[in-house]
């Protein structure tokens, strides 16, 4: 064979090669492509076996208050405002303020409104009256079982917005000024948290309690740090926690010009209310 030809076989060969390779390097980059918009958009459903939501009792049974349907009858979140003729008020009553402690003075009778329909010297009056009102409370008692019954009061009792601390307290002062500046808004009545929060980490403003809560806040130092500056050293310095941070679209607000100092402190003592349930055991009336 002629140098000629050995330097022809050898462009064919190298060709041969090289087309292969390259379209080799073609479907590399089209896997990895299909392959990232695929976990971009299974992200939300990754992170949620990953990254659980971490829900307490009230997030709970405002899930299930919506699965059980009970906000077709007491309105968007529990507001109320659907008619209902023959009734104390006529309308289906809301579960929030005043009108709660119309029909419950306490967790016996909101048990009762959610496993039998009601107390049963209501439902004893309401059978024996002549002009019963036309939407009669289900009862759920064949429907839920104890721990989601637990949970729907739990859920009703943060509804309420009737649940203060102490009077004269530095927590009931800060119970003021969480509602004048809007902070259950975002952070859910109560601060129960679950608030949607697309881009954040778990996709959801954690709440005032429970396990996001533990993690979050490991100090009253950096619980005045969320409050004052929007959030902590410890997360601001963690670049995977910056990058979730970054992209989220709600942000933590800062009062450190914004708040005295005093405010603060109340703000602090009213969260840590919050956190430690004990608003759970807190009479309606405050």
């Amino acid at each position: 064979m002629s140098a000629t030809q050995v330097a022809h076989s050898r462009k064919r060969w190298r060709l041969t090669v090289d087309a292969p390779s390259a379209q080799r390097r073609v479907l590399v980059f089209l896997v990895a492509a299909v392959a990232a918009q695929a976990a971009w958009l299974a992200y939300p459903a990754v992170r949620g076996l990953i990254l659980p939501m971490r829900d307490n009792p009230a997030q709970r049974g405002q899930r299930l208050a919506a699965e059980l349907g009970c906000f077709s009858c007491h309105g968007p979140g529990g507001r109320g405002g659907m008619p209902n003729p023959g009734s104390d008020t006529g309308q289906v009553p809301s579960f929030r303020e005043g009108t709660i402690m119309m029909y419950a003075h306490g967790d016996d009778d909101l048990r009762a409104y959610v496993l039998d329909g009601g107390p049963a010297a209501r439902l004893a009056r309401t059978r024996a009256s002549h002009d019963a009102p036309a939407i009669h409370m289900p009862a759920f008692r064949s429907v839920v079982s104890e721990s989601q019954a637990d949970d729907l009061v739990a859920y009703l009792r943060s509804a309420s917005d009737l649940l203060v601390p102490p009077d004269g307290t530095p927590a009931m002062h800060g119970a003021d000024v969480a509602v004048a500046q809007g902070c259950f808004n975002c952070h859910g009545t109560m601060g129960m948290g679950g608030v949607p929060n697309p881009g954040s980490l778990k996709g959801y403003i954690p709440g005032f309690g429970g396990a996001d809560f533990d993690e979050l806040v490991r100090d009253d130092d950096e619980l005045r740090s969320w409050i004052t500056r929007g959030g902590i050293a410890r997360l601001n310095d963690n670049p995977l926690a910056t990058y979730f941070i970054e992209r989220q679209r709600i942000r933590m607000p800062t009062y450190e010009q914004r708040l005295p100092a005093a405010d603060v402190e109340a703000l602090i003592a009213y969260v840590r209310w919050l956190a430690t349930d004990e608003w759970r055991h807190a009479p309606f009336n405050g």
